[in-house]
């Protein structure tokens, strides 16, 4: 995994160890992610309040379960990858809610993924879940959606 940050954002101290957390926490489900572990993103997002949107849909996933069962069945023991880059990360802060956004690239075992990410972060209680999480295609144009690998 590679990242890079953009350090022109001017973060108090506390916003600074706030962002750091964030992107912890979202590389932590990255890094189970890519090994075929869907769980990191499914403890992360939020269960009572969270909406999805991804190229792949045609709509709008409102809730937990839906999205669950559907990165289940693609993710778990499929998809893998030896790396990843992510890269500009960027925290931005409101009351109780961070958005997070990033750009992310693989090479893995069932696509070729560029994505432009954005996850937004609620304070739930003591901790901080994603309410709600984009993943757009960069250039949708420019991908060959006829090259998804075969999963053996």
């Amino acid at each position: 995994m590679k990242t890079s940050e953009n350090t022109l954002w001017k973060y108090s101290d506390e916003q600074q160890q706030l962002a750091k957390q964030i992107i912890d926490l979202e590389m932590t489900a990255l890094d189970k992610w890519f090994n075929g572990d869907s769980s990191g993103y499914r403890d992360l997002w939020s269960k009572t309040n969270f909406s999805y949107f991804d190229g792949v849909f045609d709509h709008r996933i409102d809730t937990h379960e839906e999205i669950s069962k559907f990165v289940t069945s693609v993710v778990d023991g499929k998809l893998y990858a030896k790396s990843y880059d992510f890269t500009n990360p960027r925290v931005q802060f409101g009351q109780d809610i961070a958005i997070l956004t990033f750009q992310l690239h693989a090479d893995t075992s069932l696509i070729d993924m560029h994505y432009n990410c954005i996850e937004i972060y609620q304070k739930e209680g003591d901790s901080w879940s994603v309410i709600h999480s984009t993943w757009s295609f960069i250039r949708p144009m420019d991908m060959d959606f006829n090259a998804i690998k075969e999963v053996v």
